[in-house]
């Protein structure tokens, strides 16, 4: 038996809709990368399928990367503080707990990855930034660095900014 798209009506639909389960042709069929949330702590479950129908991508997926696009966007403008930044910091609050990246492959990813977890979060600063590298040689002749580190959100105003 044949299945027809559930957008264009026409025969031989060999892909599904990851939210609706409907079947869709590979020419109505909207995509994502499978890491396109990579920076995500959780990743909803509505926007972990790789396949879309357009309905299901104009209602599901497309509000979804909007959203994850401006907190990337909001993310490169955080103010970040290094810890030994503290003493210009010592005013700022440090009520939040620390965000943690245990392990990162490149030191610019690293610190995106905890700027996009405090904007996540709500927070527009990173303080007391601590970040850490190692670097690792496996069995073979070719060495890599492996990054970690860690930050307090918080939220800085213009009266407490420099």
């Amino acid at each position: 038996m044949e299945t027809n798209c559930c957008v264009c009506q026409k025969p031989k639909a060999n892909l599904q809709c990851g939210v609706c389960k409907e079947p869709v042709c590979k020419k109505c069929a909207q995509f994502l990368d499978e890491g396109t949330f990579s920076f995500m702590k959780v990743v909803p479950e509505n926007v972990r399928h790789t396949v879309y129908c357009g309905p299901c991508y104009d209602q599901v997926a497309a509000p979804a990367l909007a959203s994850y696009e401006a907190d990337m966007k909001k993310a490169k403008a955080i103010s970040i503080f290094m810890k030994e930044d503290s003493k210009i910091t010592q005013r700022f609050s440090r009520k939040e707990n620390a965000i943690e990246i245990p392990e990162c492959d490149d030191r610019e990813e690293l610190i995106m990855r905890l700027a996009f977890l405090a904007v996540q979060g709500g927070f527009n600063a990173l303080v007391d930034v601590e970040i850490k590298h190692e670097k690792v040689k496996p069995g073979g002749k070719y060495q890599y660095t492996k990054w970690s580190g860690k930050g307090i959100p918080t939220l800085v105003t213009s009266s407490r900014h420099l």
